[in-house]
C-alpha cells in the first residue's frame, strides 16, 4: 500500500539533476563579478558608478522578469533558459578591453535582462518538477545547489581578480553559463506551464503573493548594499584584508545552511510563520556592519544578515508557489524573483547615493531600520486565500 506513494514523492529526478546542472550554472555566473566589478569600477567612478553598475544589472533584471512569463508561454521555457544562459556569460567578453563605464553599464544591462529570463524560465520549469507537499523541501535543494556555488563565486571573483586579474574573473563568468546550455534540451517542456498570459496582473493584486515578496524584497535590498559596498568600505576604514572574502562567504554561507533549515522545519510548521522573525534577523545582521572598522563584528553582521535572508527566500518563495496554479508558475518566479533584484538593486543604488553624504556606517544603519519598516507589510499567518490562475 506504500510503495505506489513514493514514488510522486520524488524529489531527485533524471530531469531535477538536469536542471540542477544550469541553476548552479547561472548561480556562478551571476555572483562571480557581482562583488568584483563594482570594485574595479569604483577606482574609475567613485561609489556612484560602483552602486550603478549593480543597479543596472538588477533593474534590467527585474523589467526582464516582469515581462518573461508572457514571451515564454510563446516561446517555451527551455527556449528561453538557453537564451538566457547565453546572455548571461558572452557579453562579459567586451569588458576584457579598456575600462568604460559606459560599456560596463551596457554590458550590465544586457546581462541583467538575460538573467531575468533565466530566472524566471528556470523557476517556472524547476516548481513544476517538484511535489506539492515536498516543496519547501525541494526548493531547499535548489537553494543548496545555487547557494554553494554563490557561497565560493562571490568571494572567489575578487579573489581571482586580485591574483590574476579581471580579465580572468571575466572569461570565467562567460564561460560557465553558456556551457550548460548543452543540458536544456535535456529537459521536459511541461504544456502546463504555458497557460496565457502568465498571471504577472493578478499576481500582482494578490495580497497573498505580494506580502511575503515585500518582505523578501526588503532583505534582498539589504544583499545588495553587503556585496556592493562591503568590499568598499572595510578597505577604506582601515580593516584587514581577510575581513572582505571573509564576510561575503559568511554571508553566503549562513544563507545556504538556514536555505535547508527553512525548508524542513516550514514544511512541517507552516513557512509563513518564519517570514516575521527572518527579517528581524536579517535587519540585526545589517545593523552590525556598521561596525566597519572591526572585522570580526562585521563577519559576524554578515552571518547574522545571512541566516536571516536565507530563511526569507526559502520561505517566501514556498508561500508563494502553495497560492499558484501551474500555469502561473511563471508569474509567481517573475514576481519573487523581481523582488529579490529589485530589493538588491534600490539598495545598492540608494546606499551609493547616501555614502557621500553620510559614510559607511550610517548607511549602513539607515538599510537596517528601513528594512525593519517592512514588518508592517507581511503577517506572520499569511497563507494564500486562493489560488493565482494565469490571466
Amino acid at each position: 500500500m506504500i510503495s505506489p506513494a513514493v514514488a510522486p514523492e520524488r524529489l531527485v529526478t533524471g530531469p531535477f539533476v538536469l536542471r540542477m546542472v544550469t541553476v548552479a550554472a547561472s548561480s556562478i555566473g551571476f555572483f562571480l563579478p557581482f562583488a568584483a566589478l563594482p570594485a574595479i569600477v569604483e577606482g574609475i567612478g567613485g561609489t556612484g558608478l560602483a552602486g550603478a553598475t549593480t543597479a543596472a544589472l538588477l533593474v534590467a533584471t527585474v523589467v526582464a522578469e516582469l515581462g518573461a512569463p508572457r514571451l515564454l508561454a510563446r516561446c517555451g521555457y527551455r527556449t528561453g533558459l538557453a537564451v538566457g544562459l547565453a546572455g548571461m556569460g558572452l557579453p562579459t567578453l567586451l569588458l576584457l578591453g579598456p575600462p568604460d563605464a559606459a560599456l560596463v553599464l551596457a554590458v550590465s544591462a544586457v546581462r541583467g535582462a538575460a538573467f531575468g529570463i533565466t530566472v524566471v524560465a528556470g523557476g517556472a520549469l524547476t516548481a513544476a518538477l517538484l511535489p506539492a507537499s515536498r516543496r519547501g523541501e525541494g526548493l531547499a535543494i535548489v537553494g543548496l545547489v545555487s547557494g554553494v556555488p554563490a557561497l565560493l563565486a562571490l568571494p572567489a571573483g575578487t579573489l581571482v581578480t586580485q591574483l590574476w586579474g579581471a580579465g580572468a574573473m571575466l572569461l570565467l563568468t562567460a564561460l560557465v553559463p553558456a556551457a550548460a546550455i548543452v543540458t536544456v534540451p535535456l529537459l521536459p517542456e511541461n504544456a502546463a506551464l504555458r497557460g496565457p498570459g502568465g498571471g504577472i496582473v493578478a499576481g500582482l493584486r494578490s495580497a497573498a503573493l505580494m506580502r511575503p515578496a515585500t518582505g523578501f524584497a526588503a532583505s534582498a535590498a539589504g544583499a545588495g548594499v553587503v556585496a556592493t559596498f562591503v568590499p568598499i568600505a572595510l578597505p577604506q576604514a582601515g580593516t584587514a584584508a581577510w575581513a572582505v572574502p571573509a564576510a561575503l562567504l559568511a554571508q553566503s554561507a549562513a544563507a545556504t545552511g538556514a536555505k535547508l533549515v527553512a525548508g524542513r522545519l516550514g514544511d512541517r510548521r507552516g513557512h509563513a510563520t518564519l517570514l516575521v522573525p527572518a527579517l528581524l534577523v536579517a535587519a540585526a545582521g545589517t545593523a552590525a556592519l556598521a561596525a566597519t572598522g572591526s572585522a570580526p563584528l562585521v563577519v559576524a553582521g554578515a552571518a547574522v544578515f545571512g541566516a536571516g535572508f536565507g530563511v526569507l527566500q526559502n520561505a517566501s518563495l514556498t508561500v508563494m508557489y502553495a497560492g499558484a496554479d501551474p500555469s502561473a508558475y511563471g508569474a509567481v518566479a517573475a514576481i519573487w524573483n523581481a523582488a529579490y533584484d529589485g530589493g538588491m538593486a534600490a539598495g545598492a543604488f540608494a546606499v551609493g547615493l547616501l555614502v557621500p553624504l553620510t559614510g559607511f556606517p550610517p548607511a549602513f544603519l539607515v538599510t537596517a531600520a528601513l528594512m525593519a519598516l517592512a514588518l508592517l507589510a507581511i503577517r506572520p499567518t499569511v497563507r494564500p486565500s486562493h489560488t493565482l490562475e494565469s490571466s
